[in-house]
C-alpha cells in the first residue's frame, strides 16, 4: 500500500501508518489539564427502584448516544435507564454525562447476546480483560475488542517496529499520557494496564471527535492528522475492518 508523503509545511505532523496515534503524547499536557472535564459527575442514581438481576455499568455519554440505543447495546431496558438516572420524561442525555446502565442479568438472559469466546486460552484471557476494562471506563466493549483484534489479534506478546506494545499496541509515550487519566502508573507489558491504556485512549478520542469513524481512524492515524487531513484511504480501510469485526462480535461470532 502506498505511503502518504510528509506534509512539507508540517514535516513531523503526518504520522507513519498504523502508529500515528502513538505520536499524540506531545500534546497530551493540554488535554490532561482538561481531564476532569472529560468525565462528568455520575447521575443521581436510585438503585432501590431496580428489579433483581440487574448489574450496574458506569458509562460516559458520547456524541450520538441515545437512551434507546444504549439500551440495545448494553441489553438493558430504556425505561430503567431513564428512571434510574432521573433523566426526565424525554430521556435527554448530555455528552460527557456519566450515567449508570442497569444491565439485565441472568433473569433476563433471553435478551442477551452471548459473547464469542476464543478457543485459545491466552487470547480468551485478553478478550476478557479488555472487555472488562472497557466496561469499567464506559467504552463499548465490542469496539475496544475490535480495535485490539485489528491491532494485535488479541495477543500480548506483540511489539511493533515502532515499539508499540501488547494487545492494544500502545507506545510507551502514550502509556505515560494515559497514566494521567488512570491516576496511577501503567505497565504496558501487563495485560490489565495495557488494556486500560488502550481503552482510555479510545475514551479520550471520543471526546475530541464527533463521528465514530473519526474516533476509530484517530486510533490508527492520529487525532491531529485526522483533524488536518481527514481520513486517509488506508485509514478508511482500517476503520471498515474494525467496524466489520465489531459487527461480527456483536452477533456472537468469531472476529474473523
Amino acid at each position: 500500500m502506498p505511503r502518504h508523503p510528509r506534509d512539507a509545511r508540517h514535516p513531523r505532523s503526518v504520522p507513519s501508518p498504523r502508529r500515528g496515534l502513538r505520536r499524540l503524547a506531545p500534546w497530551a499536557a493540554g488535554l490532561v489539564l482538561a481531564g476532569t472535564a472529560l468525565v462528568g459527575a455520575p447521575a443521581h442514581a436510585d438503585d432501590e427502584r431496580l428489579p433483581a438481576g440487574r448489574t450496574l455499568v458506569s458509562y460516559v455519554v458520547a456524541p450520538g448516544d441515545t437512551v434507546s440505543g444504549l439500551a440495545v447495546r448494553f441489553h438493558a431496558w430504556t425505561a430503567e435507564i431513564v428512571s434510574h438516572n432521573h433523566l426526565g420524561p424525554d430521556g435527554a442525555l448530555q455528552v460527557g454525562q456519566r450515567i449508570e446502565i442497569p444491565v439485565v442479568g441472568k433473569t433476563g438472559a433471553s435478551t442477551q447476546v452471548t459473547m464469542w469466546q476464543h478457543p485459545d486460552r491466552d487470547r480468551e484471557k485478553v478478550r476478557r480483560v479488555i472487555a472488562g476494562a472497557a466496561r469499567n471506563h464506559g467504552v463499548d466493549p465490542q469496539l475496544a475488542l475490535a480495535v485490539s483484534w485489528q491491532e494485535s489479534g488479541w495477543q500480548m506478546g506483540v511489539v511493533s517496529h515502532a515499539d508499540a506494545i501488547g494487545a492494544m499496541q500502545v507506545l510507551p509515550s502514550t502509556g505515560r499520557w494515559m497514566e494521567h487519566y488512570a491516576g496511577r502508573p501503567l505497565d504496558l507489558e501487563k495485560l490489565g494496564d495495557n488494556a486500560t491504556a488502550g481503552v482510555l485512549l479510545l475514551e479520550v478520542l471520543a471526546r475530541h471527535t464527533h463521528r465514530r469513524t473519526h474516533k476509530i481512524g484517530a486510533y490508527y492515524q492520529g487525532l491531529g492528522a485526522v483533524r488536518r487531513h481527514g481520513l486517509y484511504d488506508e485509514t478508511r480501510a482500517y476503520v471498515a475492518d474494525v467496524e466489520a469485526i465489531k459487527q461480527r462480535l456483536e452477533a456472537g461470532r468469531a472476529p474473523s
